[in-house]
């Protein structure tokens, strides 16, 4: 399925959708725990979603502001059937665009660090650098076995996003 333009919007907690869409990649989200831990995120973050003609999600991204000048993906998710339709740019978009209204300086998202093999995560890793997100930092945050990648991306002072 391809829209021309898919749009993203705030949304209300959408956690069975999130629980629908996890188990569409389990490449990527096949850690039952971790997933539980995402499910139940669902139930209370800033939800942003995509949805098709139908109104069925096919995209959610939750958000933390742990500050005023800093935001958080903490989970984008995109159903396997809509991968490489723009869903998940959308949302990024969509969630930039918020930021920058907010006055919010940094964008940040946290995913698994190059020095795991996993070609998944090098995919994911390869959608935020091309969207202008910079790597600052791989750590154990999640674990020895599970290296955490801290990428961020700045935005500009005029409030429109840097390059």
């Amino acid at each position: 399925m391809t829209v021309a333009a898919w749009v993203a919007e705030p949304d209300q907690q959408v956690p069975d959708d999130v629980a629908r869409l996890l188990a569409t990649v389990p490449e990527w989200f096949g850690q039952p725990g971790s997933n539980a831990e995402y499910i139940a995120a669902a139930r209370c973050k800033e939800t942003w979603t995509v949805r098709d003609a139908d109104g069925l999600v096919v995209g959610v991204t939750l958000i933390d502001r742990h500050f005023p000048h800093v935001t958080e993906v903490h989970l984008t998710v995109v159903d396997r059937a809509v991968h490489g339709s723009g869903v998940g740019t959308a949302m990024l978009r969509a969630i930039e665009s918020d930021a920058v209204h907010r006055g919010v300086r940094l964008l940040e998202v946290k995913t698994l660090g190059a020095s795991h093999p996993d070609a998944g995560y090098a995919r994911t890793r390869h959608f935020y650098e091309k969207r202008g997100f910079l790597a600052l930092e791989e750590t154990d945050l999640w674990g020895g076995d599970t290296p955490c990648l801290i990428m961020v991306k700045p935005l500009g002072e005029s409030g429109v996003a840097s390059h």
